[in-house]
């Protein structure tokens, strides 16, 4: 049966895990048996209208992905609107995927930062747990990109606020792992916002104290079922080389994502492509970029920071 790809649409084999067009994750049995087949058809959908916990009143869809659906709400607490990300049911009744959304939410609730979309809170209703975060309107990095590339400036702001909001997160031992450009928003003013850690971990060495509840000893490796290990997350063209072995990572791994990022703002094309999963990850082991699409005026030191960083 193909899977639907939650971006694209594009349709891929069920052995699949990422779209073979755009490189987004795809949920699938070998994944998570018997949970990820049906996760598509059994989203709750909430209808306009919807109140959640007798304060969140859903305005409309914003997007769905494999660890969820995402709304407009307004929260008639605080006269505000709010994204709610839920969880699909199949999901939530399963104790490794609801653990995992749990520790979204704690790492989340760590991170204070202005270039780090931030949690508002942790609520339940109708038996489903779900999180209220802040509202980041604008465009996604991904969308920019696909008008063409960014001139160097713009793109050099772009990432130094990415930096300083990943910097922070690293001071507190969290990575990301999914970074990318549909994970980073920017605002009508040009604010910068990285979205989404629902894939980060805790990386190995860091001060735990300052971070209550995160487990130290997930690996990225860890799946739903113990013999089922291997299993890679992420999203297949800004995987580092040591993420895609499925190997242990650290903050070295967004580094990389970041390379990606900024040669894709550059030149306005993947720096690794591939038709399908298995070419993406050939392509991130053994090929080098295409070194000579990078824009002539493109500083030395530049090009000198995307080869070190990837």
């Amino acid at each position: 049966m193909p899977v639907n790809c939650p971006k694209c649409n594009a349709d891929n084999p069920d052995t699949q895990s990422f779209c073979g067009t755009c490189g987004t994750r795809l949920g699938h049995p070998q994944e998570i048996p018997g949970v990820t087949r049906t996760i598509k058809s059994s989203f709750t959908q909430y209808e306009p209208g919807t109140s959640l916990a007798g304060r969140y009143t859903i305005v409309g869809e914003i997007g769905k992905g494999g660890m969820g659906e995402v709304y407009l709400a307004e929260d008639t607490n605080l006269k505000r609107k709010v994204a709610i990300k839920v969880l699909p049911q199949p999901v939530a009744m399963h104790e490794e995927m609801l653990a995992r959304f749990e520790r979204e939410a704690r790492m989340l609730a760590s991170l204070n930062h202005p270039n780090i979309a931030t949690i508002h809170g942790l609520e339940k209703a109708n038996g489903q747990q779900f999180l209220v975060m802040e509202l980041v309107e604008g465009d996604t990095l991904a969308e920019r990109i696909a008008k063409g590339p960014l001139p160097v400036d713009k793109a050099l702001n772009i990432c130094l606020q990415l930096t300083e909001g990943m910097e922070s997160a690293h001071e507190k031992g969290i990575i990301h792992r999914d970074l990318k450009p549909a994970n980073v928003k920017i605002t009508k003013d040009g604010k910068v916002k990285i979205l989404d850690f629902g894939l980060a971990k805790v990386f190995e060495g860091a001060a735990s104290d300052g971070n209550p509840g995160v487990d130290l000893s997930k690996s990225p490796t860890i799946t739903v079922e113990s013999s089922h290990s291997g299993v890679i997350l992420g999203t297949a063209a800004y995987m580092s080389p040591e993420q895609a072995r499925g190997k242990t990572l650290d903050k070295k791994t967004d580094i990389w994502s970041f390379g990606c990022i900024l040669y894709e703002m550059l030149t306005g094309r993947q720096a690794f492509k591939g038709d399908s999963i298995s070419d993406y990850i050939a392509a991130i082991l053994k090929n080098e970029p295409d070194w000579k699409v990078t824009p002539e005026g493109t500083p030395a030191k530049i090009r000198d920071l995307l080869r070190r960083c990837l």
